[in-house]
Parts: C-alpha cells; structure tokens; sequence
C-alpha cells in the first residue's frame, strides 16, 4: 500500500491541536501531581501514625489502579454521587491521583538518601522544621530525584493517550477520529507516533538540561 503524504500533511494543523491537548493536560495533571505528591511524602515520613497509614494507603492504592480504570472510575461514578466531572476535568484528575502517587515514592527515595546528620545539625542550630525542609532538605531532593521526575513526566505524557477513552479530543482521540475520515491508519497512527516521540525527546532534553543546571547551581 501506498504511503500517502497529502493526508498527512493536509491534517497537521489537526495533529498539532490534539498534540497542544495532550501537553496542557499532562502538563496540569503532573504540576498538581508535584505539589500533591510531596505532601503526601512528607505525610508519608512524618512521625504521626495514623498519617503515615493514610499516605501508605493512597500510595497502594492510586498506584495499584490501572490508569485507563481511575479515568473511567472519576469520569463515570463521580457523577453517580453529585460530583459533576466534564471529560478535561476527569483527565486531569485521574492522571494527577495516579501520579501523585509515584511521586511521592519518588520524594520519599529522595529524602532516604540525605543523611540524618544534616537534620541533626540544622536542628542544633535551631532551625525550625519548616525552614529546614524549605531551604535545606526539599531544594537536595529535586536535585537528587530529578531525573526519576523527568522519566515520570514522559510516562505520563504517554499515558494521557488513555483519555481518549472518555471524550477528550487530545493527540490520540483526534488520529482515531481522523482514521475513520480517511480510511488511512497506516499514514495517521505513524504521524501520531511521530508526534509522541518529539514530544518526549523534547522532554528529555529539557529534563537534562535543567539537571545540569541545577548541578552547576548546586
């Protein structure tokens, strides 16, 4: 079978909207992951029990779901109970409780390998827990976990093509939609690859030049 470039070329300005898509709502969904994600490790590693159970639980739990199950789950129950969650909202969400998750794991390994001394020192110094963390322990674990981070944001970016699943006219949901216009999946699912690909190679280098900037930083 012929490869017929005018299709793919006459539908790249699709290709790029649902390329835009799919990194708005990555984007989102690993910025809240960030932020819920180290709450949930510093609850995790805090001396309070019934905490520690809680973070331990989310973590089993929200790690132990398959994706594609979390997103139908958020889509289609929540509403079920008066939670209303339109198709980018469910996205974001069902992305972001499962890579809260990792995460946290991802921090909790970060903070392991600080040695204890440093917080015996700042302790002895009469720095307060807060600003210890903020100015001492967080800024050594983001460099430290950085790229373990990095390779979580490009799994993410992968897995975002599972929402299409619920409606969401992202990267993958458009080259289904644009399979069944041209009768072409050859020509429209290798374009679509090709478009992941740049996507997390861009990352990649991103990720890797941040490092290295931090390291020169640090």
């Amino acid at each position: 079978m012929d490869f017929d470039f005018a299709t793919i070329i006459s539908n790249l300005p699709v290709f790029f909207r649902g390329a835009v898509a799919t990194l708005c709502v990555s984007l989102a969904a690993i910025t809240v992951g960030m932020v819920g994600g180290m709450l949930v490790c510093l609850v995790g590693i805090s001396s309070h029990k019934i905490l520690k159970l809680g973070a331990k639980l989310y973590i089993s739990v929200f790690r132990g779901i398959p994706i594609l199950v979390l997103l139908l789950i958020v889509y289609y129950i929540l509403p079920e109970i008066g939670i209303e969650t339109p198709p980018l909202i469910a996205a974001i969400t069902g992305l972001a409780l499962n890579t809260t998750a990792f995460q946290a794991e991802i921090y909790r390994g970060g903070f392991a390998s600080i040695p204890h001394g440093q917080i015996e020192a700042a302790r002895a110094l009469g720095i307060g827990p807060l600003r210890l963390y903020r100015k001492i322990l967080i800024p050594q674990v983001m460099k430290k976990v950085m790229p373990s981070l990095i390779n979580e944001i490009i799994i993410l970016l992968k897995n975002s093509s599972l929402i299409s699943a619920i409606a969401v006219t992202e990267l993958m949901r458009v080259s289904q939609t644009l399979v069944a216009s041209t009768y072409r999946p050859m020509e429209i699912y290798m374009t679509t690859a090709a478009f992941y690909l740049v996507m997390t190679m861009a990352i990649a280098a991103v990720g890797s030049a941040f490092s290295r900037k931090m390291a020169v930083a640090g």
